[in-house]
């Protein structure tokens, strides 16, 4: 079996399970947001239920529309706070508390490797970067597994992507991503599992291994997971409570597809409106002006997009036609990037920097577009309308890139500089 399907058939009380199969699984954590929670807290109620299943095994993070940008989203705030009080849910985490969901749950220890976890948010698929199952659910799915702590789903096939060679400078694993992305498309993974390896991810950092798994689903992947291996493990010491089982593809595993690329070969990506396989080389990218510059997310707000981007603009400022904002996956990622004088390289070279908070990335606050204006964004989608008006333009990449274009005023290499 692949990794995938021996979390899944463990959590399934099973020796085997094969693709295709519906079953039902045990849940180790199970997580929403201010926009999804909310939903399933109504849906809780509906079904008459009157205690969760685990209250340990639960976490509520308030973090897209918080801090409240209106009234209605101070009250879909206070009703996970409400509830969080009710259910004796320890691990809700507030403003000045809390930080991006997919930054702050590993941050905190509350995903081991050989977890199943399931979130209300379709980037939860983050998790795989630790060796658990991790997948987006709806809010009805996510009421049923706080009552039940179990969850229903459809076992899905492997597909195996395999990085050769040594990075270039400036690449991270937002470049593999995207370049992967660009090459089997934004349906090249339909409810399939994406299993990343190879000597280039071995050789990647905890933080871009997060990014890949985070991306997974805008291939549309059910999950992307990488194995666990000493990073894996190193990174989890100390953190993480309570035993985990480190769980391995079997060599003889099968997989629907298997993908090879040479990563040395991978420039810095673009993904150009709308579509995040849309997808050129920085090379290529040509004279594309720019309005905004946005660099966090729970894509690319941890310690290295932040340090990549101060190396990139230390001594340098912002171009006056542009506005640069950062937002730090976490208050610990704040604090320690505070520490290392990366917030002053920021707010010296003319950016802003924000609480944690996923306002810009959806266009939902801290950072709306007007019609006509476009950003290069360390965020993972670039739909139509993603970061406001329908006529602006959304463009991805990596944070080095990103800092690159606030100083240029369009989209540019480091290299460049």
């Amino acid at each position: 079996m692949t990794i995938t399907e021996k979390i899944l058939a463990a959590h399934a009380g099973r020796d085997r399970v094969e693709p295709g199969e519906l079953i039902s699984v045990k849940v180790d954590m199970v997580l929403g947001n201010d926009i999804t929670a909310p939903v399933a807290i109504d849906q809780f109620r509906k079904a008459g239920a009157k205690t969760v299943f685990d209250p340990e095994k639960i976490a509520l993070v308030p973090d897209h529309f918080t801090p409240n940008k209106d009234i209605k989203s101070a009250e879909q705030c206070a009703k996970l706070r409400e509830f969080a009080k009710e259910q004796s849910i320890r691990h809700y985490f507030e403003v000045g508390r809390m930080g991006i969901e997919h930054c702050l749950l590993p941050e905190q220890g509350l995903v081991r490797p050989g977890d199943v976890v399931i979130g209300a948010d379709s980037h939860t698929c983050t998790y795989g970067a630790l060796g658990a199952f991790a997948t987006g659910v709806g809010s009805t799915d996510m009421a049923a597994a706080m009552i039940l702590g179990e969850v229903w789903l459809k076992v899905p096939e492997s597909m195996k992507f395999l990085y050769h060679g040594k990075l270039q400078r400036w690449v991270y694993g937002k470049d593999l991503i995207l370049y992967t992305i660009g090459d089997i498309g934004v349906d090249g993974a339909l409810y399939k599992a994406m299993e990343f390896c190879g000597e280039s991810i071995e050789n990647l950092s905890m933080d871009s291994r997060f990014t890949m798994a985070n991306m997974a689903v805008e291939a549309g992947a059910k999950n992307g997971i990488v194995e666990p291996d000493k990073v894996t493990l190193e990174y989890v010491r100390g953190r993480v409570k309570g035993d985990y089982r480190v769980f391995r593809s079997d060599p003889d595993a099968s997989y629907s597809a298997v993908y090879e690329y040479d990563a040395g070969k991978i420039e810095p990506q673009v993904a150009f409106p709308h579509l995040p396989d849309n997808v050129r080389p920085i090379s290529e990218a040509g004279e594309v002006r720019i309005h905004q510059v946005v660099i966090g997310s729970c894509t690319n707000g941890r310690m290295e997009d932040l340090r990549a981007a101060a190396e990139v603009l230390r001594g340098r400022k912002v171009h006056s036609g542009v506005r640069l904002l950062v937002f730090p996956g976490t208050q610990q990622i704040y604090l320690e990037a505070m520490r290392e004088g990366l917030l002053e390289i920021f707010v010296e070279a003319g950016g802003a920097v924000s609480t944690p908070t996923c306002g810009p990335c959806l266009g939902g606050h801290m950072g709306v577009l007007a019609e006509g204006e476009r950003a290069i964004a360390t965020t993972n989608r670039n739909f139509v309308g993603r970061m406001g008006h329908p006529k602006s333009e959304v463009y991805l990449s990596n944070a080095a890139v990103a800092a690159a274009s606030a100083v240029t005023g369009r989209i540019a290499s480091p290299e460049e500089l």
